[in-house]
């Protein structure tokens, strides 16, 4: 689907267009708009004849990070927030002597090690994924084979990751071949929100205004088969917010490429639906046609999984499409696979399976009972997301504070279920 449009604004061409006028802006020296919510300035400049159009970005092939005597790369050291830490090459770990999660040195499922906090992961049309480090900022390339390096390519500035902040999810453009852009969810000091960039050039705000709290700062974020992104929003730390039609938080929010309330949203406005309290996935099936939130829930609830429409509540007493088994709490993300749906547990170090039954994107589909596919091998899961080629890419979260580290964490896992397939390490 070609991008949505709109006149009078850099935000508003084609996204070629638009690469190509913030090329002319840096040739020039001048000033570029910002592309938040109520951006409706006159432009002051016109692009020049000759940048018609561009490349799609080229990312840099920077030398493999260092590493120590024997092939082991360094663990990262603790440093400023938003400072710069060393991601490993992947080189397999050791069980840990103290109960936590294992990798034998043969372990294939093993793409990256040691990184810190990885979150967002967006798989590239190569089988290479982005990877993003919630409290550094930094976006690392990451082969699908153990052992390859691990490359930086390079970090988002000026990101809070207090209160669970920082940069939260990472999704391409549905025309990323084309244009060569990367949406992210972030956290700043003022607030959270949606910026784009390629991988070589300027972060452009899409939505900005997003409530920042103390805490509750999560978010997701997800196209559908129609270009139009959806974000996911937590509550902030706020209670009342999810149910407040003037606030973002507590929200899936529903905007064009551009950042425009999408057309058919409930009221016009970008709110598609309200009620979520701490949003940790959001993932739409094959064809982008159904969409589902996965969402933690005080502990006297079970953690749930919802069907994403148009107006809906999910603060109310309407049950959930699925509840989380007893064990299972602390969700993580989800994914979508032909016909089944994959969720991540932190709590219970697992990753579970469901069946979607009654069509894929059909207007009313259920999920059967879920089933454990991986469990207490690699300790707390986080971030599940699909590739094309039918593989579950995977972070770990064990220096959270709450699991049982060992060396070689953060992880990022590149598996294929068993009904998958790709050439990767089966489970």
């Amino acid at each position: 689907m070609a991008p949505h449009r709109r006149t009078g604004h850099t935000c508003g061409v084609s996204r070629a267009a638009r690469i190509a006028t913030i090329a002319t802006i840096a040739a020039l020296g001048l000033p570029l708009a910002a592309c938040g919510a109520g951006a409706n300035a006159a432009p002051s400049w016109s692009p020049q004849p000759q940048f018609t159009a561009v490349m799609p970005p080229v990312v840099p092939e920077l030398p493999p990070l260092p590493t120590q005597p024997g092939g082991s790369t360094p663990s990262p050291q603790p440093s400023a927030p938003g400072g710069p830490s060393t991601p490993s090459t992947g080189a397999p770990s050791s069980p840990s002597p103290s109960g936590g999660s294992t990798t034998t040195a043969a372990d294939p499922a093993v793409v990256a090690t040691r990184l810190s906090a990885p979150t967002g992961v967006a798989v590239l049309p190569d089988g290479t994924a982005l990877v993003g480090e919630r409290d550094t900022g930094r976006i690392v390339r990451v082969q699908p084979r153990p052992g390859q390096p691990v490359r930086v390519l390079r970090t988002l500035p000026g990101l809070d990751a207090s209160g669970d902040g920082g940069l939260l999810d990472l999704a391409l453009s549905p025309t990323y071949v084309e244009d060569g852009l990367v949406y992210a969810y972030v956290t700043t000091p003022t607030d959270n929100r949606v910026i784009d960039f390629t991988l070589t050039g300027p972060t452009t705000p899409v939505l900005t205004g997003i409530p920042k709290g103390p805490t509750g700062n999560t978010g997701r974020i997800a196209f559908d088969d129609a270009g139009d992104l959806y974000i996911g929003t937590g509550d902030a730390g706020a209670a009342a917010d999810p149910e407040n039609p003037a606030s973002l938080a507590g929200k899936v929010l529903r905007v064009s490429q551009i950042g425009r309330p999408a057309t058919g949203n409930p009221g016009g406005s970008a709110v598609y639906a309200n009620g979520a309290r701490a949003v940790d996935g959001l993932c739409a099936d094959a064809g982008g046609i159904a969409m589902f939130l996965a969402q933690a829930h005080p502990p006297a609830a079970a953690d749930q999984i919802d069907l994403v429409r148009a107006g809906a509540d999910f603060g109310t007493a309407v049950p959930p499409l699925a509840t989380m088994p007893d064990g299972a709490s602390g969700i993580g993300g989800c994914a979508v696979v032909g016909s089944t749906l994959y969720v991540t547990s932190r709590d219970g170090t697992s990753l579970l399976a469901a069946t979607i039954t009654a069509g894929v994107g059909a207007a009313n589909p259920s999920i059967g009972k879920f089933t454990a596919i991986l469990t207490k091998k690699y300790g707390r899961l986080l971030t599940v997301v699909a590739a094309p080629d039918g593989a579950l890419w995977l972070t770990t979260c064990n220096r959270d504070g709450h699991g049982k580290p060992i060396a070689d964490d953060e992880r990022v896992l590149r598996i294929v279920p068993a009904a998958g397939g790709a050439e990767a390490p089966r489970v």
